[in-house]
């Protein structure tokens, strides 16, 4: 008998990621085989499954909180933003097609079938499955044709915890404005709801509570604190993204426009001896950056427009020529060659344009999507790395004779003669703690041993304690109803 819950959120950012994980754990602990699910998403941080597909960043963390590894049913409809109107759909983790915002909003309802074989075949594998909604309920506008909140649950017959923010403020208007508006089948599906993000003393909106539980007719489950740690664990919102100071090693991120793929900079933050800061637009490069890090993008074309449209690429040179180091991942590996060519339109109108010239290499669009798990060995160190490549495009030219990166035989990335100016396509290294010393090292300071894997399981393990003490875990987890 496979149960579900599935935890929504009166607005988007309101912990939902963070909470199904901490819930997946805490469950998980109780000896439940529990698996994660979320029937749409909306994200350029994908992680690659051992499918060979590709889902939201969030589920794999929450895959991992339950012991599992991620599978493509775990998040069957992924949207991955390419510009202001428009996403790849990916479904079951292949990409089906691009289209603007207003069509999507008219075919998403036909894809309900495809998300409730996802759901169909995770209740085969699980005694219990917490289900992650997407943005709020209430945005009654969407819920004709709905497939990621009141549309799927009404659909499954999943019972729904609602969860304020009360950080934003008006967290009793979150809560009872959506039971206002929602229709009352919906309503009827809503049985409890909890307060995240609370900064100071909890009994102070015990009165809080009170009106809201009297107003709705849910049952409340409690009030719980700001997680201090949750930036030790792997991000998927672009509104995660954030500098974070530590020791004196700088490393200097440009935020891209299309930003993907940047949880290579977790390990990096948790490293104590390191500082990354996040450059946002209309901000210069910092001049005492020890290494510019480009990390993905999922328009390398438009973003490399953006790059220079904020003088970064000028900065970029001057921090070569101090003698700075520069890396470029995935997308911003494709930004430092000399040129990108596109000619079948894969990122837009076909095109073909010069790239910022730091490495000798010719990053050519195709349609064929890469996506595939790999284990690599650092040539110079010898380290053993586990990662991931997620990209379009084959990048080839005299400096990928300086490959540093031996993948199954293969030779992987690009390196200037002098070995300042790097890139590859492969996403995770860092996690490696060999490495990331070995290469933090190059740049200047001898970091302590840092286990980055085993921190994020301590971290796990710490939200579960959290949620088991500040949320009542016992009455949400009743909530689940067989399905």
């Amino acid at each position: 008998m496979t149960k579900a819950i599935m935890i929504q959120g009166a607005g988007s950012n309101v912990g939902k990621s963070i909470l199904v994980a901490g819930l997946a754990r805490a469950a998980t602990r109780r000896g439940l085989s529990v698996a994660p699910f979320k029937p749409q998403n909306m994200s350029n941080n994908a992680a690659v499954t051992r499918d060979g597909g590709e889902i939201g960043r969030a589920q794999a963390l929450q895959a991992r909180a339950c012991g599992l590894q991620p599978h493509t049913d775990m998040n069957p409809v992924l949207l991955k933003p390419e510009s202001e109107v428009g996403a790849q759909v990916v479904v079951h983790g292949k990409r089906l097609t691009t289209m603007k915002a207003r069509d999507y909003g008219k075919m998403k309802a036909t894809l309900l079938p495809a998300v409730l074989e996802s759901f169909d075949r995770l209740k085969t594998q699980a005694d219990l499955i917490i289900v992650e909604g997407a943005g709020s309920p209430a945005e009654v506008n969407l819920r004709t044709g709905d497939i990621a909140n009141m549309g799927f649950a009404a659909a499954a017959g999943v019972p729904v915890a609602l969860i304020g923010d009360i950080d934003r403020g008006g967290v009793i208007a979150q809560l009872v404005g959506t039971h206002a508006v929602l229709p009352d089948d919906d309503n009827a599906l809503i049985k409890a709801f909890a307060i995240n993000k609370f900064r100071g003393d909890t009994t102070l909106f015990s009165e809080g509570m009170d009106i809201i539980a009297d107003k709705t007719g849910w049952a409340p489950c409690g009030i719980i604190p700001w997680f201090a740690d949750a930036w030790r664990l792997p991000a998927e919102d672009v509104m995660d993204i954030a500098s974070r100071k530590g020791g004196s090693i700088k490393i200097a991120v440009p935020k891209l426009n299309r930003i993907a793929n940047f949880d290579d900079l977790d390990p990096l933050s948790a490293t104590p001896e390191v500082t990354v800061e996040i450059v946002q637009a209309g901000r210069p490069l910092p001049a005492d950056a020890d290494l510019v890090l480009i990390p993905g993008s999922k328009s390398t074309i438009a973003d490399l427009a953006h790059f220079r449209a904020q003088g970064w690429d000028i900065d970029l040179l001057a921090h070569v020529r101090r003698g700075g180091r520069v890396l470029g991942i995935c997308g911003g590996y494709q930004m430092l060659g000399t040129e990108i060519i596109d000619d079948e339109g894969i990122e837009g109108p076909p095109s073909r344009v010069a790239g910022l010239g730091l490495l000798n290499v010719v990053t050519t669009m195709q349609d064929d999507k890469r996506l595939t798990e790999v284990t690599a060995t650092h040539l110079d160190t010898g380290s053993s790395l586990q990662g991931y490549e997620i990209h379009i495009g084959v990048t080839d030219g005299p400096d990928t004779d300086n490959a540093w990166l031996d993948v199954a035989g293969r030779r992987e990335g690009a390196a200037s003669a002098d070995g300042r100016i790097q890139g590859c396509y492969l996403h995770g290294l860092f996690s490696a703690d060999a490495f990331r010393t070995a290469f933090l090292t190059t740049l200047g300071a001898a970091p302590a041993a840092y286990g980055y894997e085993d921190s994020v399981e301590r971290t796990l393990d710490a939200l579960a304690d959290h949620l088991e003490a500040h949320m009542d875990v016992d009455t949400i987890l009743s909530c689940a109803a067989e399905v």
